[in-house]
């Protein structure tokens, strides 16, 4: 493809954007038209220059197809831009239950950013952990890949491996890890009694089935003794976020769980149900920056009613719903129409996540690693012990619910 046919390719679709822009801010008033339009010409200029200007004849095609990725990032690191083959690639697998390394992904600076890593995955399994940058995926580079595109490649047939170049947050240089696709299955929710008569609740994913297991959790602590609970949603990101409601009412007896709008989503608020409520006794929920989703939900609606103490990090950032807007091409764009929100603040949790009340770093979040940059895993008899009996955010829990404040 010559110069000139290049630059009338680009100029098309900036005109096309131009377009679709503009109409969006006429329909909403004549200022936000204005400003659209500033931003539009500056947009414009910069495109200018880069085509009359850069060193080298620059590839228009990789500059717009970054300047998409880059303004769906800026808006929404969960979005994808999906061209026409990618597209018919995702619907034909959107909706068939593959095998996956487990893997809960976001954008960030323009390469895969890991949210969460479903418990006992392969991803678990190697030490992968929120904050994770994904370099490539099968040696192609992940800076630029949709989203929904980098997920995709992920999934695949049982027992099958893929290669991924990792940049972990606490081991900077970038190591090749193969990881084994499975059928992952969440593990249930898991109890115990505590001293002082603390119930402890340690949740790694939502789902009704998971909601329905804390429930039963709660009522068999009641009835040991239980005056009080920790409920542990430290790197649960997999759930929706009306999971995250169902198990919330089951400790909020009244008020605004959260509510979800958008510019096209008329907001819906989530009420609390007094008959679904199981108990009134105090609360502690332990939250890392790997909590997103549906545990977000929980987490936020028990601290923002009152109703119970956040004890940790600040969560991920991941609460939304999302739809694929299709293109007359054929490609489609995937992103946020509408977010979950904080019912007392008003604050998305996409945007702010959650932050505690009572600050505590989160041992989990710091693994060891041998001479080899391989993760050093403890057995899980082991992992458990160190998680509750000697783990500090949950003795800072402990020390919050015994102080007298009121949860």
């Amino acid at each position: 493809m010559n110069s000139r046919i290049k630059y009338f390719v680009v100029s098309t679709s900036t005109c096309l954007t131009v377009l679709l822009l503009v109409g969006s801010a006429l329909s909403r008033g004549a200022s936000s038209a204005d400003d659209t339009l500033k931003h539009i010409g500056v947009f414009s200029e910069v495109v200018a220059h880069i085509k009359s200007e850069y060193v080298d004849e620059p590839d228009m095609k990789s500059v717009t197809l970054g300047a998409l990725n880059g303004m769906l990032e800026a808006i929404d690191p969960f979005a994808s831009y999906l061209n026409a083959d990618q597209y018919k690639e995702y619907l034909k697998t959107k909706d068939q239950k593959r095998a996956d390394v487990g893997l809960l992904l976001s954008k960030r600076g323009g390469y895969l950013m890991v949210v969460g890593a479903a418990p006992g995955s392969s991803a678990a399994k190697a030490g992968m952990s929120s904050w994770d940058m994904i370099e490539t995926i099968k040696g192609i580079a992940t800076r630029d890949m949709p989203l929904a595109y980098a997920q995709m490649l992920l999934q695949g047939e049982p027992g099958s491996t893929i290669d991924v170049s990792v940049v972990r947050a606490r081991h900077p240089e970038p190591q090749t890890v193969k990881l084994t696709r499975t059928n992952v299955t969440m593990p249930p929710v898991e109890s115990k009694m505590l001293v002082g008569q603390v119930g402890y609740i340690n949740i790694d994913a939502l789902s009704p089935a998971h909601v329905k297991e804390i429930a039963a959790a709660v009522q068999k602590l009641q009835r040991d003794g239980a005056e009080k609970f920790v409920l542990d949603v430290r790197n649960c990101s997999l759930g929706s976020p009306e999971d995250g409601v169902a198990a919330a009412n089951l400790f909020l007896g009244n008020g605004l769980i959260t509510y979800v709008q958008g510019q096209r989503v008329t907001r819906q608020n989530f009420e609390a149900d007094p008959a679904k409520a199981i108990t009134s006794k105090p609360v502690a929920v332990l939250t890392n920056r790997g909590t997103a989703q549906g545990a977000e939900v929980l987490a936020g609606a028990l601290g923002e009613n009152n109703r119970g103490q956040i004890v940790g990090e600040r969560t991920y950032g991941d609460a939304a719903q999302r739809r694929a807007v299709t293109m007359d091409d054929g490609g489609a764009v995937i992103l946020s129409v509408a977010k979950y929100y904080l019912p007392k603040s008003a604050k998305s949790i996409q945007d702010n996540g959650v932050t505690p009340g009572t600050a505590a770093a989160d041992t989990e979040s710091q693994i060891e690693f041998d001479d080899n940059g391989e993760p050093i895993v403890e057995t899980p008899e082991k992992q458990q012990k160190q998680r509750v009996e000697d783990d500090p955010v949950v003795k800072k829990a402990l020390e919050v619910l015994g102080s007298g404040s009121k949860a």
